[in-house]
């Protein structure tokens, strides 16, 4: 991990990201790209008119010095950061900067969600995630443990959640955390017995590592959706970190024939990261 993309909006949960941030990059000797985007109508920076341009600079120059202000933090000391200024409120762009400067993850803070406010849907954290190729860490609190030791990742060992396996896999293989693989088994027409659920899953090791070493390894569980599911097992095995994949298109993937990303990102206290199919 050499640089992480922090998304800043002046808020506490981006100070939470920021904080998060800090303590991935001086484990991992990381910089930080701290991005702002301003909120600027296209026709505003361009507008010809002189007094304009003039509000135009000052409004940017008031927005940078605070920006400069709120990365004067104690817990940044001796971390590389660099500030980065887009003028344009366009997710997608998070995205093009992660791009340009070869980042390896996107932290971002999320107020979470009570009733139709939600982290993923609709949000602008779901739009980074949607346009994002790489990791993007959500976090809700201030943080208190980012050694990530038990990560809990849960799929339906279709072929469609290889990539993001391999992907999270190779993640976290430098770093001393555990991948705790998930399968929730749901009532209904979407019911698999205990050899329906194994040979799926043999089947995806077997596409995914070329083998079946870690098929003892996979974790079962029964319950009425995917998010109960994956909140359950994670309380159980004290869980640090819940990994989810992601579809480009739709944001949260929707394995299972459902969202998981309301209900676990919402509900859920602990950070979820997220790896695209």
């Amino acid at each position: 991990m050499n640089k992480i993309i922090v998304p800043i909006d002046f808020s506490k949960h981006s100070e939470y990201a920021l904080e998060t941030a800090a303590i991935l990059a001086k484990k991992n000797n990381a910089e930080i790209l701290a991005l702002h985007m301003l909120e600027m109508a296209n026709n505003i920076i361009s507008d010809s008119n002189e007094d304009q341009q003039m509000q135009t600079v000052f409004f940017m120059k008031l927005a940078e010095k605070r920006f400069q202000e709120f990365l004067e933090r104690e817990y940044l000391k001796d971390v590389k950061v660099t500030p980065v200024v887009k003028h344009f409120k366009v997710f997608r762009e998070v995205s093009d900067v992660a791009e340009e400067h070869n980042a390896d993850i996107i932290v971002m803070g999320s107020h979470g969600s009570s009733g139709l406010t939600e982290i993923f849907v609709g949000s602008n954290t779901e739009k980074v995630v949607r346009h994002s190729n790489i990791p993007v860490l959500v976090v809700k609190q201030k943080p208190v443990n980012v050694n990530f030791e038990t990560v809990v990742f849960a799929c339906d060992f279709s072929e469609a959640m290889v990539k993001p396996y391999l992907n999270a896999c190779q993640f976290f293989e430098k770093s001393s955390s555990k991948l705790r693989l998930l399968y929730v088994n749901l009532p209904g027409e979407r019911f698999k017995s205990s050899a329906e659920m194994e040979t799926t899953v043999a089947k995806f090791l077997e596409k995914a590592d070329g083998n079946l070493n870690k098929i003892n390894d996979i974790q079962y569980i029964s319950d009425y959706t995917v998010e109960k599911g994956v909140l359950t097992f994670a309380n159980l095995v004290g869980a640090d970190l819940i990994a989810v994949p992601t579809h480009g298109r739709r944001g949260i993937s929707h394995f299972f024939s459902g969202s998981i990303g309301e209900d676990i990102a919402n509900h859920s206290t602990l950070p979820v990261i997220t790896f695209k199919i």
